[in-house]
C-alpha cells in the first residue's frame, strides 16, 4: 500500500478501506507522508465527501492516533461540544451541574478563535486556574472533583492538530466529515460513555443556515453513535448572542450568577436542555453545581475569592435611538465588536484581554424607548472602541414592529435519555 495509490484511488472516487485510512493517519503521524500529499488527500475528502463508514474509520484513526483516557467504573462519563457561538459560556455551567447530578465529566475544551469565544480562555480569567493538567491530574480530578475543564493534553488525538492546521492553509475547514473527524476524535479519545452536541445556527455560527446545521449534526450522530457512544446533536440558536455577556472574565460573572440559581433566562433555559435531566432545573437553582464549580475551580490552582483578571476597563454606555422594537441583534457584529476591543485572537498563540467586552442588554422582540441604555461596553484605553461601537449599531436594529427570535433548541437529532 502506497499513499499514491491512495489518492489516485480517491481521485476515481473509489471508496477508502479502513486499512487505507489508517495507513494515510499513521503516515502523516510519523512523516512517511509528505505534506503536499496530505494536503491532496483532504483536497480530494473535501471535494468528493466521505461516506460514512469512511468518516468512522477516519474518526477512529485519528482517536488511536494518541492517548485513548481510561477511567475507573462509575457514573457515567459524560461530556459536550459546541460548534462555537457568541456569549456561549455553557461548558463552564453544564459540567459542574452534570456533577451535581450523579455524572462524570472528563471535558476537554479549546481557545477561541475569531468572533467566537473560548472556554479555556473565559476560565484563564479566573486568577490562577490551570489549563495544562497532566494526565495523572487528570485523573485525579475526576476522581477527586468529578470534572474538570482542561486543555488538550499533547497525546489526545495529535492527527487532528496536523490535519487541523493543515486544513486551515488548504481552505478544507468547511467539509462535514472532516469536521465530524476533528471533533469526535478527540471526544472519543476522553473515554466518554455519552456526548450531548450543540450545533449552533445563525449569523454567529459557523454553520448559517438550518439545512448545514442538520446535515452535520446527522453525521455528528451516526459516526458516534456507530462508534459506541449514546449521542444527541441539539440545533441551537445563534441569531443573537447567549445571555448578556460578551467577553471573558464578564461571561464567567454571568456563569456564576447562573450557577447560583440567577443569569439570563436563555442561558439557564439552555443548560437545562442539553443537561438532558429531569432534575436539572431544579438542581440547577439550587446552587449545587456552584458548590462543584467552586471545587473544580479549587483543584485546577483557581482563586474565586480574587479578582478576575482584566481589571481596569473603562465603560461606555449605548443606548436607544428611538422608541422601538428589536428587530435583530446580529450574533456576528456583536462578536467581531469584541473582537475588536480584544476579546478574540486571530491566531492560536496571540493572547486576549480578559476584561474587555459587553453587556448586551437588548433582545429581539423586546420594546425599548429613546435613551434606554441597551449596551455597556468594556474598552481598555479606547483600543477598537469607535469600529465596535459601529459593528453594534449596525448589529442592533429597533423598528417599528418587534423582531423574532429563533427558538432556543431548533430540533434535536438522536433518541432522548430520558
Amino acid at each position: 500500500m502506497t499513499i499514491e495509490d491512495i489518492l489516485l484511488a480517491m481521485g476515481a472516487r473509489k471508496t477508502q478501506s479502513e486499512e487505507q485510512i489508517q495507513f494515510f493517519i499513521r503516515g502523516i503521524l510519523d512523516g512517511t507522508i509528505s505534506r503536499p500529499q496530505a494536503a491532496a488527500w483532504l483536497a480530494f475528502a473535501f471535494s468528493r465527501g466521505l461516506s460514512t463508514p469512511e468518516t468512522l474509520s477516519l474518526t477512529q484513526a485519528m482517536t488511536h492516533s494518541g492517548t485513548v483516557m481510561r477511567w475507573p467504573d462509575g457514573p457515567t462519563l459524560v461530556d459536550k461540544h459546541s460548534t462555537g457561538g457568541v456569549g456561549d459560556k455553557v461548558s463552564l455551567i453544564l459540567a459542574p451541574l452534570w456533577v451535581a447530578l450523579g455524572l462524570r465529566v472528563p471535558m476537554v475544551s479549546g481557545r477561541g478563535l475569531g468572533h467566537t469565544g473560548g472556554t479555556l480562555d473565559k476560565l484563564e480569567a479566573i486568577p490562577g486556574y490551570r489549563t495544562d493538567l497532566t494526565d495523572e491530574e487528570l485523573a485525579a480530578a475526576l476522581r477527586d472533583v468529578g470534572c474538570f475543564i482542561s486543555g488538550q493534553t499533547g497525546t489526545l488525538a495529535p492527527a487532528d492538530r496536523i490535519l487541523y492546521a493543515l486544513r486551515n492553509e488548504t481552505q478544507t475547514v468547511a467539509s462535514v466529515p472532516l469536521i465530524v473527524g476533528s471533533i469526535l476524535s478527540k471526544k472519543l479519545a476522553e473515554g466518554v460513555q455519552r456526548l450531548e452536541l450543540d450545533v449552533k445556527v445563525g449569523s454567529g455560527a459557523f454553520m448559517k443556515d438550518l439545512d448545514a446545521a442538520r446535515a452535520l449534526s446527522k453525521a455528528l450522530v451516526a459516526v458516534a453513535t456507530r462508534a459506541g457512544v449514546d449521542t444527541r446533536a441539539h440545533i441551537t440558536a445563534m441569531d443573537q448572542p447567549l445571555g448578556e455577556a460578551v467577553g471573558n472574565a464578564i461571561e464567567v460573572e454571568e456563569s456564576i450568577a447562573c450557577l447560583q440559581g440567577g443569569g439570563p433566562d436563555d442561558l439557564r433555559d439552555l443548560t437545562v436542555a442539553l443537561a438532558g435531566h429531569p432534575d436539572a432545573a431544579r438542581v440547577l437553582a439550587s446552587g449545587a453545581a456552584y458548590e462543584v464549580f467552586e471545587r473544580m475551580v479549587r483543584n485546577q490552582g483557581g482563586d474565586l475569592a480574587a479578582p478576575l483578571h482584566g481589571a481596569g476597563c473603562e465603560e461606555v454606555v449605548m443606548e436607544a435611538s428611538r422608541d422601538g422594537w428589536i428587530q435583530t441583534v446580529d450574533a456576528f457584529g456583536v462578536g467581531r465588536a469584541a473582537f475588536l476591543l480584544g476579546a478574540g485572537r486571530s491566531r492560536a498563540e496571540d493572547p486576549v484581554d480578559f476584561g474587555v467586552g459587553m453587556w448586551v442588554q437588548a433582545r429581539v422582540g423586546q420594546a425599548v424607548s429613546k435613551g434606554q441604555p441597551l449596551v455597556r461596553l468594556l474598552h481598555r484605553n479606547g483600543r477598537g472602541l469607535e469600529p465596535a461601537q459601529e459593528l453594534m449599531r449596525d448589529a442592533i436594529v429597533i423598528g417599528d414592529e418587534p423582531g423574532e427570535a429563533m427558538p432556543l433548541v431548533v430540533e434535536t437529532i438522536g433518541d432522548s435519555v430520558l
